[in-house]
């Protein structure tokens, strides 16, 4: 497949030759939601903890007699029924959200989004992207002047002058070609992938 390659005006300047499986590949919609789903679920810290019946501070003698008294019966003050009670089943550190997908899934849902950005005329190719100096005005207008906004920049490695530059900029993340994730891909309205990148995700995903 061939994907364009545009220049430092935006225009398109040239094509290079893409891998069919990652970029001419057809949509499956349950798939990527899957991938998706597993990403986010795979970035969670289980880091809450809830008080049980027998860890809150109540006292465990009954409250009062069994009968007689026309209330409702009562064990104990830390019950899971009353204000200030333990939770019925409460959350610990130890709980584990992770979501298990297969290598062959994963890649195949990358590809699906990747082919998705494609036919949607939302990812571009460039040689090379850099910065001569650490400085956020000087990639914003550079990204202006490609007819870019709101952009994920994919590189084969990044080097500090662009990465310094891209930390204030709400809208751009710079990220090397193995950080790449399903999220961030179908988040940002622009892709900007470097020649150098494109082979790099080939050889991981291939």
């Amino acid at each position: 497949m061939e994907l364009k390659l545009i220049g430092d005006n935006g225009q398109s300047a040239a094509s290079v030759s893409a891998s069919d499986a990652l970029f001419d590949r057809e949509y499956n919609e349950t798939l990527v939601h899957q991938v998706v789903t597993a990403y986010l679920a795979n970035a969670r810290s289980a880091n809450r903890a809830q008080k049980g019946r027998s860890d809150v501070a109540k006292s465990t003698r009954k409250p009062w007699r069994q009968k007689g008294t026309g209330r409702a019966r009562a064990g104990m003050a830390s019950s899971p029924l009353w204000r200030g009670g333990g939770k019925t089943f409460p959350n610990s550190p130890e709980e584990n959200f992770s979501h298990k997908i297969n290598r062959k899934m994963y890649r195949a849902g990358i590809g699906a989004i990747l082919s998705q950005l494609v036919r949607e005329n939302r990812l571009s190719v460039v040689e090379s992207f850099v910065v001569d100096v650490p400085k956020t005005k000087t990639l914003s207008r550079k990204l202006k002047d490609m007819g870019f906004d709101e952009v994920m920049i994919i590189t084969d490695s990044v080097d500090e002058n662009l990465y310094l530059s891209s930390r204030n900029l709400p809208g751009v993340m710079v990220v090397e070609a193995g950080h790449a994730d399903p999220v961030s891909l179908m988040r940002f309205a622009t892709v900007l992938i470097t020649r150098g990148a494109l082979t790099k995700i080939e050889e991981l995903l291939a």
